[in-house]
């Protein structure tokens, strides 16, 4: 087994496991749900095949969706931005993901930033969307989608720096 094949491996188990047992637990003000097992997709390689990622990306919200008995939500706004990935990565990331050139630690902030922040709202969008499926509350599902967008990015972007490998 190659070390990049184990170390998303562990990376899918652990976020799922935290996602599960301590952060769905968390609604502040009822508007706030971090939802950071997402940064798997976030920092799946670049160059993997689109195929893998859609599959990849639905195990992840299906395994979600199966403890949280959610009934696909999760499934589904992953699978959103799997299939919207590479339109987003080209958007933030420019020539250099389009020459395939791009390593992800090497990037600037502001890029990685606005990677992070369209895939989180907008899986938080679908997610919320899906979940609430009531245009009639369209206020409360932009709320919620505001508000744990927010919390969300912060605590992903605090994730990274906390486990971003030293240079040696």
């Amino acid at each position: 087994m190659n070390r990049a094949l184990l170390s998303n491996s562990i990376r899918f188990v652990f976020l799922v496991l935290l996602q599960v047992f301590i952060l769905c637990n968390v609604n502040f003000l009822g508007y706030i749900n971090p939802y950071l097992y997402i940064l798997f997709i976030i920092l799946l390689p670049i160059n993997l095949s689109q195929t893998k990622v859609l599959f990849y990306s639905f195990l992840l919200g299906l395994c979600v969706d199966f403890f949280q008995d959610s009934g696909g939500v999760h499934a589904s706004a992953c699978l959103v931005i799997a299939y919207l990935r590479p339109v987003i990565l080209r958007f933030s990331f420019g020539v250099t993901y389009d020459h395939q050139t791009l390593k992800f630690r090497s990037t600037d902030f502001g890029e990685r930033f606005v990677y992070i922040l369209f895939m989180v709202f907008i899986h938080h969008l679908v997610l919320f969307s899906l979940e609430i499926f009531n245009l009639d509350h369209i206020l409360l599902i932009l709320k919620k989608t505001l508000y744990s967008g927010i919390f969300t990015v912060l605590l992903i972007i605090f994730t990274m720096i906390l486990f971003r490998k030293k240079a040696t």
